[in-house]
């Protein structure tokens, strides 16, 4: 699948080592080096996918997150230095559609764009939906609408909720659903899952401080439910 991604990365040789493995896979490749020009880029532009880099001038890279996911559901991939897991809450509590931190798997990273970029994709007419009470997921079109109203998730929150609608009432830990969001990435822990847990609350449910449809199990996980 080829796409235009735009890379937002300070470093030149970083985002030439980027640039490199995005084309050796057939993307067309727009470098910029702050956060302005990512904005304008992305703004103009119309890219698939942004590589957006945490650390840049002008203006920094949760910022670029937070003024783009306002205005649209381009899928962003954050990149950055800082480990700790309060940056991560962060940057995907912003609306990145997934996280990595440097120095990363170019394999991995490649992995991780191919999967976002299937949002993009052209997808099949039909195909198997997935349903928990006036939820419907629908795997191939990538949509989750509740009672017919459509509901715009990132990459991770369709993970999860395609998840835990496929078997509507099981309950799957937090350990199950961070794999199945993010892998087996050392630097990620259980506690984001309820970041994406709280996001898609504010989403899919009628009140989200009393949830009816995404359950919380004590002790255990989550669940969705048939009512």
């Amino acid at each position: 699948m080829c796409a235009y991604v735009l890379v937002a990365e300070d470093d030149p040789k970083q985002a030439e080592l980027l640039r490199r493995y995005l084309e050796r896979e057939g993307h067309e490749v727009r470098v910029v080096h702050d956060g302005r020009s990512a904005i304008d880029e992305a703004r103009q532009g119309d890219p698939a996918l942004v590589l957006l880099d945490v650390m840049m001038p002008k203006v920094d890279g949760l910022d670029v997150c937070r003024v783009l996911r306002a205005e649209s559901d381009l899928p962003i991939l954050m990149l950055t230095a800082r480990s700790t897991e309060d940056d991560l809450l962060l940057g995907l509590d912003l609306g990145a559609d997934d996280y990595m931190t440097k120095p990363y798997s170019p394999r991995e990273l490649m992995a991780r764009v191919r999967t976002l970029l299937r949002r993009t994709g052209r997808a099949p007419e039909t195909g198997r939906l997935f349903r928990a009470g006036d939820l419907v997921v629908d795997p191939v079109r990538h949509t989750v609408t509740v009672a017919g109203t459509p509901v715009d998730c990132t990459l991770a929150e369709f993970r999860i909720v395609e998840t835990l609608a496929a078997e509507p009432e099981r309950v799957f830990t937090r350990k199950q659903l961070l794999e199945r969001v993010h892998g087996f990435d050392r630097f990620i822990t259980e506690r984001t899952v309820d970041v994406h847990v709280m996001n898609l609350r504010k989403k899919i449910e009628p009140e989200p401080r009393r949830p009816s449809r995404l359950l919380t199990v004590y002790g255990v996980g989550y669940k969705l439910t048939q009512a």
